[in-house]
Order: C-alpha cells, then sequence, then structure tokens
C-alpha cells in the first residue's frame, strides 16, 4: 500500500470518539499493510490530537471525551512503538517535561517514545513541573536537549526564562525544544528556545540533525 494513498479517517475517527478497541484495530491494519509508525502518527494520531485541541474550548470541553480519546491516543503509540522500553539508550539524554500549571500528557508521551525509539535516553520530568525542578534535572543529568510540550498559554513566560535559568547555572550548550498547542503559535525568538514542533516528530527530527550522532 503507498502511504500517500492511505485513508487515515477511520483511525483518526476512533481516537476522537475514545474508542481505544476500534482505533488499536486500526492501528495494527495500517501496520498489517505497511505503514510506518511515523506515517500513522503523523497523518492520524497528530491530526486526531490537532482536532483534540481545537475542542478544548471552554464551550466544547468535555473532561471525560478528553480522558477517553487519550487512553486511546496512548493505545496506538503502544502498538506502534512496542519495544521502546528495551530499545538500548546509545545516545545522549533529553530531558522532557510539561511545566507547571499544565497538566497533559499525551503529546509528551509520543515524542517520548519516538526519542526512545532513536535510541536516546529520555528523563522524563512528568507534568506540572516547577522551572527550577526543570533546570536542576537538565544539569544533574546532563542532557543535551529538552522537549517542552505546552497546551495552556500560561505556561509561556516559563519557557521564556529557561534559556537564561541555564545561563545562571553556567550552562549553555542545551538545545531547548518547544511544542504542543498553545507553545506550536509562537516563533522560536519570542519563546527563546531553538525550535518549535509543528507535529510531535519534529522534536525528533530535530536533534537528529544537530546531535544525531551524540
Amino acid at each position: 500500500m503507498q502511504q500517500e494513498n492511505v485513508d487515515f479517517s477511520p483511525l483518526i475517527g476512533a481516537l476522537i470518539d475514545g474508542d481505544a478497541a476500534k482505533a488499536l484495530a486500526q492501528s495494527r491494519l495500517l501496520i498489517s499493510h505497511g505503514v510506518s509508525a511515523e506515517h500513522i502518527v503523523k497523518e492520524g494520531v497528530q491530526v486526531a490530537m490537532d482536532r483534540l485541541d481545537d475542542k478544548c474550548t471552554l464551550e466544547q470541553f468535555n473532561l471525560l471525551e478528553i480522558m477517553l480519546a487519550g487512553r486511546a491516543v496512548m493505545g496506538v503509540v503502544r502498538e506502534i512503538y512496542p519495544d521502546t522500553k528495551s530499545s538500548p539508550a546509545r545516545r545522549r539524554t533529553v530531558v522532557i517535561a510539561s511545566l507547571e500549571g499544565d497538566i497533559h500528557d499525551l503529546g509528551k508521551q509520543i515524542v517520548k517514545m519516538a526519542l526512545i525509539g532513536n535510541q536516546y535516553r529520555v528523563v522524563d520530568c512528568g507534568k506540572d513541573v516547577p522551572l527550577k525542578t526543570l533546570i536542576q534535572t537538565i544539569i544533574k543529568e546532563q542532557a543535551g536537549a529538552v522537549c517542552i510540550s505546552g497546551l495552556i498559554t500560561s505556561i509561556i513566560p516559563q519557557v521564556q526564562q529557561i534559556r537564561q535559568g541555564l545561563y545562571n547555572q553556567g550552562v549553555r550548550e542545551v538545545l531547548i525544544i518547544a511544542g504542543g498547542a498553545a507553545l506550536k503559535q509562537a516563533s522560536a525568538e519570542f519563546l527563546d528556545v531553538d525550535y518549535v514542533c509543528q507535529t510531535a516528530f519534529d522534536a525528533t527530527n530535530y536533534i537528529n540533525s544537530h546531535m544525531g550522532g551524540a
């Protein structure tokens, strides 16, 4: 099956509906037809997540709906990246987090699995992480890069402080990558980061191009 001719609408619909069993079946069908994991994420999972982001408004937000969709998304990601736990970490460390006030986790988990699949050592600080804790972790783990995922705009001032916070500790050689619904609307210059991702795979591709041999 040619990847450009694949119909991802059944998978996207199942994810948005929070139908984990159907989403899993669709992902397995795509895999059986030779569709790559990256293509499934970019054209299926990422599209569904973008549509869910659009629904996260005061008028349309439904916590149960988002939770069910999130469960379906993670089921599909684990299906297409089954070996991430056993994948050897041969490259440098990447720290990943959602900053304080932001409790979303989906995009971050996909980025994490993609990085592990590319043999990076990933230290996941979790969600709702204080800026001070993030900076301490980057230094302690001697990370080559940090990925920040943001769903809400209120975390932007924290993102803008990461580089200066590292500079204050004498650390200057860390790539700072931002992504997520709130952050991908802003420029790298505005956020004071090295790169802003538009999709879950952008972070991995950028890190590969800048420290892929490390």
